[in-house]
Formats: structure tokens, sequence, C-alpha cells
């Protein structure tokens, strides 16, 4: 694929990020794809020959990437668990406040839209939420509870960020950066 194809296909992917990170499985439908992409339909068809799952489900894996580096970043930099699970905390709080509240976690409301119902999109979620249990089990590997504190972790994150877009406050965010904060120092 040449560049030109690939900025397109790019484009596709993070116009389709946009809208379900905003909006959900729902809000992301082709037309509006197309338009928020700036692509002809024919390079949808083109670049995604299995459709709008394939288009979801990649532009699902590519934003759970981008996030993932982004930790690992805050990681490397962090001197504890305790610090690094902060920062994560006060990143993701600055994203979604600077997005009028919109963008959250990338992957929650279609995970909560299609696990019980698309097979595809349920597998793209759980591989993304099992690479960030990852990330955290590594973070925490000199821990016994490691596998255990991960899961809370990412279970209180994810909480937080859908309290905090529900209440369009920081507040859960912080309280649960105090928790884990506690959680972790135990």
């Amino acid at each position: 694929m040449g560049q030109k194809g690939a900025e397109t296909r790019d484009r596709l992917l993070d116009a389709t990020r946009e809208l379900v990170e905003a909006g959900g499985y729902s809000a992301a439908g082709l037309n509006q794809v197309i338009a928020a992409g700036g692509a002809p339909r024919g390079s949808l068809y083109f670049h995604f020959p299995g459709g709008k799952d394939q288009l979801v489900a990649e532009s699902l894996r590519r934003a759970g990437q981008a996030v993932g580096d982004t930790l690992a970043g805050l990681s490397e930099r962090a001197g504890s668990a305790t610090e690094f699970a902060g920062a994560a905390l006060r990143l993701l709080g600055d994203r979604l406040a600077e997005s009028g509240w919109r963008q959250g976690c990338p992957v929650a409301t279609v995970a909560l839209e299609t696990a019980a119902t698309n097979d595809p999109l349920q597998q793209a979620c759980s591989e993304v939420y099992a690479s960030w249990e990852r990330a955290l089990r590594d973070r925490l590997a000199d821990r016994p509870d490691a596998d255990d504190l991960a899961v809370t972790v990412l279970a209180l994150v994810e909480g937080a960020l859908l309290l905090a877009r529900t209440h369009r406050s920081r507040a859960p965010l912080d309280s649960v950066a105090r928790r884990i904060g506690v959680l972790l120092d135990a």
C-alpha cells in the first residue's frame, strides 16, 4: 500500500476511534466515518473488506496500543507504582476534561454495547484489556499479588473514568487515585 493509501486508512481509523469513543459502536456509522475521515466510500471497503466490525476492531486495537504506549512511558518515569497510578489517572483526567467529557476509555463503550452479541468486537476489547492488565502486572511484578492487583487497579480506573464522564467531574479519578495509593502501599 502506498503512502496515500496508508494515510487514508489512518484517517478512517482515527475517525472511527473518535466516533466510537465519544458515542459508542452505534455512533460510528459508515457514513459518519467516511465524512469524518474525509475519504471516499470505496476506500472504506478497500481498506476494511470486513466492514464496520473490522474497522471498529482495528480502531480499538490501535487505541489500546496508544494508551498502552502512553502508560509505558509514564511507568518508566514514575518512581513507585503509586506515583505511576496517580500520574496515569491525572493524564486520563486531563484528556477527559479537555475533550468536554467525551474521551474516556476508548474501549469501554464498545465493550458494554457489544461484548455479549458480537464475538469479533468482544475479542478485540478483551485483547486490549488483557494487554493493559499485563502492563500493570509487569509494573507490579515484585508483588506476590500482582495478578489480582492488576485486575483490581484496571477495574478501579475503568470505573473512575465512567463516573468522571457521567458526573463531568474529576472527583472520581482523584478518589480512585488516593485509594489505589493506599492499596499499592499496603
